[in-house]
């Protein structure tokens, strides 16, 4: 009987055990610092629109477009991390002023 070359396969359950174990910091961050989510659900969601403005108009027509439409849909999706509404965010973006979460604020040179 010839004998295969190369790694044994495991199955998905060992591959997923072994990914657990050597990563075991990083796959329960979120228990002892409580800035880090449980899951990556909100970057999947940052991400899905662009797919979805992708699928609805085929692609972007130049770069310089794709490039804009990211820029606009990260200000709102960071505004509304930070409980500014998309409405307000667009009012204050059009008045050529920025949401209090953004503005600099003066360091003491002390």
């Amino acid at each position: 009987e010839k004998k295969k070359k190369g790694k044994t396969a495991r199955s998905k359950a060992r591959n997923l055990l072994e990914r657990l174990r050597d990563y075991e910091n990083e796959t329960l961050r979120f228990v002892v610092d409580y800035n880090v989510p449980f899951s990556n659900n909100q970057a999947e969601n940052d991400l899905r629109m662009t797919k979805v403005q992708q699928k609805i108009s085929g692609c972007f027509r130049s770069m310089e477009g794709a490039k804009i439409f990211c820029r606009i849909r990260s200000y709102l999706s960071t505004c509304r991390k930070q409980g500014v509404t998309a409405s307000e965010a667009l009012r204050l973006l059009f008045q050529g002023k920025w949401p209090d979460f953004m503005s600099v604020k003066e360091q003491s040179t002390e």
